[in-house]
């Protein structure tokens, strides 16, 4: 174990070490922020608080913040059209999508049905063109649908469009040196000795519990949870993620590469009225948006569960009294918003709170929200803020 933890957050450590001892972890860190300051560094499993991994979908979270901060700058009307700032989407459906659909998971294009050529995710101009000519699964606006991996091309395009810079340099360049953050679009060759590779969970394993998303991608290869995962040019393939073109590419909604107090110092200024250290992110006005509820579906047509999002964010989520193979979700106040990432990272603020929190690991869970492992540490860190969680799952001061 390395690192530091306030006393006043030492159940935080206990779980953290329980998490090692009981729950199977490899290599994991997590980082709590508090009004700024920091009262939980940790890292364990062979791992220092500076090693990175692959967080998967902890990158919409980073994606969401750049159109949020474009719009906060008045360069973005999340409430207009797509086609307005990038003209060949507007077609085969696509013409009145708008830019909060996007980031609402609504728009309609969770996948691409056209076989994607080998390497495709790795080239920006070939995915979207793929999505600019795809038709939406459904009507845009009247489904949610978790666009897993499409996200960050999707959004991000759209960041490239109005800015003039690539999602990776924009966030690099607006977010990450302002913030002195660890947190990267497109690896440094350099830094891949850093870098812990992915455990994948084994589905296959004796008293696994598979999520209903996953037996559906096994019964059906043409459905839309199967075509979400599996149409992807080779990148779900076992061991793609972690090879040094996966790492170079600028992949937003799953790509980014960082570690706890990446996911926390991201957060971090969201959670204390949008700036910090004297860097200001998005206007306060922004951050009502960014953390207000705006879709929410009992069924979500891609990942087949119950999902919340704000634009760009998960929110809170009680799924315990699904079947138990689907019981993972996202137990947090309701005022926090976040994401979390396949196999269960998670980073996310909390503004009422004014705390940032950042779980990160290398050992994949198998489940489809945040595990024991990660609730664990959030649970802990909001019992150390003097909260209770009532029915539903929601903590409150």
């Amino acid at each position: 174990m390395h690192g530091t933890c306030d006393p006043a957050f030492a159940e935080v450590r206990e779980e953290f070490e329980r998490n090692f001892a009981e729950r199977g972890e490899a290599g994991a860190s997590v980082h709590v922020t508090v009004e700024g300051e920091t009262v939980v560094d940790l890292a364990g499993g062979g791992w220092d608080p500076d090693t990175l991994v692959h967080v998967w979908s902890g990158s919409k979270g980073a994606t969401a913040l750049c159109a949020h901060l474009l719009a906060s700058r008045g360069e973005l009307d999340l409430r207009a059209p797509v086609a307005a700032y990038w003209p060949e989407f507007g077609q085969n459906g696509k013409e009145n999508i708008l830019v909060a659909q996007l980031l609402n998971h609504q728009a309609g294009l969770p996948a691409v049905r056209k076989p994607l050529p080998p390497g495709a995710f790795y080239d920006w101009q070939t995915m979207i063109s793929a999505l600019a000519a795809e038709e939406p699964f459904w009507p845009p606006g009247t489904r949610n649908g978790y666009h897993g991996l499409t996200f960050g091309f999707l959004v991000g395009e759209v960041v490239r469009r109005v800015s003039g810079r690539g999602l990776g340099q924009f966030f690099r360049e607006e977010v990450a040196e302002p913030l002195g953050l660890d947190f990267w679009f497109g690896l440094p060759a350099e830094l891949e000795p850093r870098v812990s590779p992915t455990i994948p969970a084994d589905p296959t394993a004796p008293g696994a519990l598979v999520p209903t998303m996953y037996a559906t991608i096994f019964a059906d290869q043409t459905s839309i949870p199967a075509l979400m995962m599996m149409n992807s040019g080779g990148y779900m393939l076992p061991g793609e993620s972690d090879s040094r073109s996966a790492h170079a590419a600028v992949m937003g909604a799953v790509g980014g590469i960082t570690n706890a107090r990446g996911l926390a110092g991201l957060y971090r200024p969201l959670a204390l009225d949008g700036s910090y250290g004297g860097v200001r992110l998005v206007e306060q006005s922004q951050l009502a948006v960014m953390s207000a509820v705006s879709s929410a579906t009992s069924v979500d047509a891609s990942i087949l569960v119950p999902t919340r999002f704000s634009l760009g964010f998960v929110k809170c989520v009680d799924n315990r009294h699904l079947p138990e193979n689907d019981r993972e979700g996202i137990l947090l106040s309701e005022e926090a918003f976040g994401h979390s990432g396949f196999g269960g990272s998670l980073g996310f603020a909390d503004p009422r709170a004014r705390m940032s929190f950042g779980y990160a690991m290398n050992r994949q869970g198998i489940g489809l929200g945040v595990n024991e492992r990660g609730q664990s540490l959030v649970d802990a860190t909001y019992r150390a803020l003097g909260y209770r969680r009532v029915p539903g799952g929601i903590w409150y001061a």
